[in-house]
């Protein structure tokens, strides 16, 4: 039996081996050496034909060797020279990516030097051997990033912007010219054209942008020094008498009537007490109405007549006039000239809530049904067709018209507020006290132009609403609802190997989910999965899966605890802390009641059943949030927000034209912070972008501040990305959709290259919502949605992949 024999048959004849470790040597066999049991009866088969092939093999390599032979059994010389290649696969990625970063070619990715060392079949490849490979995987990743040299330079030089992986030096951007060129086939002439054509844009585009940065940061000094040049300018209330020719009692009066504007208040540390500031400016102004003042019974100013302003700058009584913001109901003028109803039906989910209010809805001769996510406004849609209406549909990113149609799904943010209805459907209104998007249904409750507006959420949001249609003096009735079956705690933590077909595993970050999920396809486990990162189509797909027996358990974030109708028969938590963007903190009653009420759909289970992974938490835990009592809001104030006409007008009451200024004068003046009915939402993000954009020239206020609300990643360098496309906008120049590139087959997905698709479909979000309000700046619409239907058909073939991976889980 010779070496290339399949395997080593032992006790077949041949001599001792000596297989001892010396000084790291590699296993070898001598050439007087010959193997026997008798020398090593632990010897393995696989071993054996390793030994028996000749090669030099290092000592830490042979563990794994020996695994990838035993799979391959019966093994012979080349057999274990493929194994012993894919053995030292993975020190030669290290080396091309080491080479790589020496380079400075940070466009190089793992999955290229995966690719290139996929290709190598020698042992021992130099690295010339190395990058030649490497340089291969490249160019074929250039090629498949666009149509054209040009625009597989633009997506990759985008890419390593918008994705934190580096930014490039002018030097480096010539440098991957020159690989894209290469890669294209570019030569003499046309390789020169072409990088002399590069040069010049990124040297045009750098200059663009830096201009713009240095004219947004100048802005920003101006308005600060402005602001605190006012806020010098006040005094204190020891000087209104001289002011208006009048003695302190008079003025005293005036002030506690609201006559005589109080331009700042500072909270008096310790003393639970405000000092009054007042702008002389403001207030000698008024001079000329003191003796009508004086002529009155003493009544106060009604807060809701009109106010007849001054043409000027002003101080923030006049800007807080001219947005009216602590009258924020009034900015609803269609709302307030219709005699409108709300009716409150609060309830758990699974109580039934939208049902009779889609009824009624379908029922009227027009109307609107609002939707946190555009899966739930496509499932309204879908929900009223079923009753035989046909709606339109209209989200952030996409308008789908029907002709002649009187009724509307929309997302929230999406209410229209000057055409009236007969009936309005608002759901989810716990969302009200949401950070982030709150004001947006404090403006769809108090502006939904309807006479009949439904307003559905979790008992946690009545409070809430009673407070706004208190400030809209609207009628209100409240419709409380019990769940249709019950929902009880499991008694004993549930272990990751008793999982059963339709249990939902909650996670609270998307690398817990994929984490999960993997573990339980190596368990053997079909599973599918939802997360935030996921577009509504894929969400939807994966749900789609679970439901219908093609998946067996389904890993999830909170996402499933809005808007997804699944057959869950059992919600189990990995754990029972989250971090909600600012600390790690323990679940409230409303989350456990709201995504745990996921379990049981009525109709297909007798009871929902609520548990927590082992060494995730206590189910008493559970069991005590269950049945608390819904909790009333820390701040029963509701949440507002400028908009477009807002905007418009503060700028023109300042005088200025930056939308950093107006947003800082309407944070700080417009509606201060112990307002008995409103309270300012959080404008940071807004503010981020109006700072990076300020000084884009070709924009318009109103083009930046309809740029400030584009729905964006600030993690994924979202502000910053905004701001180049800005550039390109204002400088009249189309912007194109950002593009994935060639994206590898589905079964040798990494996770890496997951995440990176979750993200260019964001973008493509991005993109669409603002080719559906700048059309000319991003013209391109067709290729936008093409690129994001192929990135939902790749996520979800990713995701329905359920064998075991080591490349992608």
């Amino acid at each position: 039996m010779d070496a290339a024999a399949p395997f080593l048959a032992l006790g077949a004849g041949r001599g001792d081996v000596d297989l001892t470790e010396s000084d790291g040597a590699p296993f070898a066999l001598a050439d007087d050496q010959e193997a026997s049991p008798a020398r090593r009866p632990s010897q393995s088969p696989a071993e054996a034909a390793i030994l028996a092939s000749g090669l030099d093999v290092a000592p830490r390599e042979m563990p794994a060797l020996i695994r990838r032979v035993e799979r391959r059994m019966p093994a012979d010389a080349e057999t274990v020279r493929t194994a012993l290649i894919e053995t030292r696969r993975r020190a030669w990625i290290a080396r091309l990516n080491d080479l790589a970063n020496r380079a400075g070619r940070n466009w190089v990715r793992r999955a290229e030097a995966e690719t290139a060392a996929g290709t190598i079949r020698e042992l021992e490849p130099d690295d010339a051997t190395l990058l030649a490979a490497l340089d291969a995987a490249i160019a074929s990743r250039l090629r498949g990033l666009g149509p054209t040299p040009e625009a597989a330079l633009e997506a990759i030089a985008a890419e390593l912007t918008e994705t934190g992986s580096g930014s490039l030096s002018a030097d480096r951007h010539a440098a991957l010219a020159r690989e894209v060129a290469g890669a294209f086939g570019l030569r003499d002439g046309a390789e020169i054209d072409f990088l002399d054509a590069a040069g010049a844009v990124e040297s045009r585009r750098r200059r663009e942008q830096r201009e713009a940065a240095d004219a947004a940061r100048s802005k920003r000094r101006e308005e600060v020094q402005r602001l605190r040049a006012w806020e010098r300018s006040l005094v204190d209330s020891r000087a209104l008498p001289k002011l208006l020719g009048a003695t302190e009692r008079e003025v005293l009066r005036w002030v506690g009537q609201g006559l005589i504007p109080i331009a700042r208040r500072i909270p008096v540390r310790g003393k639970g007490q405000e000092k009054w500031e007042f702008d002389p400016k403001e207030v000698t102004a008024l001079r000329p109405q003191v003796q009508a003042w004086r002529d009155t019974t003493g009544r106060p100013r009604d807060p809701a007549a009109p106010v007849v302003l001054r043409p000027g700058r002003a101080g923030n009584a006049a800007i807080a006039r001219v947005a009216a913001l602590d009258r924020y109901a009034g900015h609803f003028a269609t709302a307030r000239a219709l005699n409108r109803r709300i009716t409150l039906v609060t309830g758990p989910t699974n109580s039934g809530k939208s049902h009779t209010a889609l009824d009624r809805l379908a029922a009227s001769s027009s109307g609107m049904a609002l939707a946190p996510l555009r899966l739930l406004a496509h499932e309204f849609r879908e929900a009223l067709a079923s009753r035989g209406v046909a709606a339109s549909l209209v989200t952030g990113e996409e308008r789908m018209p029907v002709p002649g149609s009187r009724h509307l799904a929309a997302t929230v943010e999406m209410c229209p507020f000057h055409n009236p209805v007969d009936v309005a459907l608002i759901d989810e209104a716990q969302m009200l006290g949401d950070r982030d998007r709150g004001a947006a249904w404090t403006a769809a409750i108090m502006g939904a132009p309807a006479r009949e507006v439904f307003v559905l959420g979790a008992p946690e949001c009545a409070t809430l609403v009673r407070r706004i249609a208190r400030l809209c003096d609207d009628e209100m009735d409240e419709v409380t609802l019990q769940r249709k079956n019950p929902l009880v705690a499991a008694r004993n933590p549930v272990g990751l190997g008793d999982l059963q077909t339709g249990d939902a595993l909650v996670a609270f970050s998307r690398r817990d989910v994929l984490d999960l999920r993997a573990e339980l396809v190596k368990r053997g486990r079909r599973v599918a999965v939802v997360y935030g990162a996921l577009s509504p189509e894929v969400r939807r797909a994966e749900a789609a899966r679970f439901r219908n027996g093609d998946a067996d358990v389904l890993v999830a974030t909170d996402a499933i605890g809005m808007g997804l109708n699944l057959p869950i028969r059992r919600v189990v938590f990995s754990t029972l802390r989250k971090f909600d963007g600012e600390a790690r903190r323990d679940l409230n009653s409303q989350e456990v009641k709201q995504i745990g009420g996921r379990a049981g759909r009525y109709g297909q289970h007798e009871e929902g059943i609520v548990a927590v992974l082992a060494g995730g938490g206590s189910p008493d835990f559970i069991r005590a949030m269950l049945s608390a009592a819904p909790t009333v809001p820390e701040d029963p104030r509701p949440l507002v927000q400028p908009d477009a006409d807002i905007i418009a007008a503060v700028a023109a009451e300042i005088g200025s034209d930056s939308l950093f200024g107006v947003l800082a004068r309407i944070k700080r003046a417009v509606l201060r912070a112990d307002d008995p009915n409103y309270r300012l939402a959080d404008l940071t993000q807004a503010m981020a972008v109006a700072s990076a954009i300020d000084g884009v020239p070709g924009l318009s206020l109103l083009d930046r501040w309809t740029y400030a609300l584009c729905p964006v990643d600030e993690r994924d360098n979202g502000v910053a990305r905004l701001a180049r496309w800005a550039v390109e906008h204002g400088a009249g120049r189309p912007v194109p959709p950002p593009m994935a590139g060639r994206l590898p087959a589905a079964d040798r997905a990494a996770r890496e290259e997951l995440e990176r698709a979750e993200k260019v479909h964001k973008r493509l979000v991005a993109w669409r919502w603002l080719a559906l309000r700048f059309e000319t700046a991003y013209p391109d619409r067709e290729a936008a949605l093409a690129e994001t239907t192929r990135l939902d058909r790749w996520i979800e073939e990713v995701l329905r992949q359920q064998r075991r991976s080591k490349l992608v889980f």
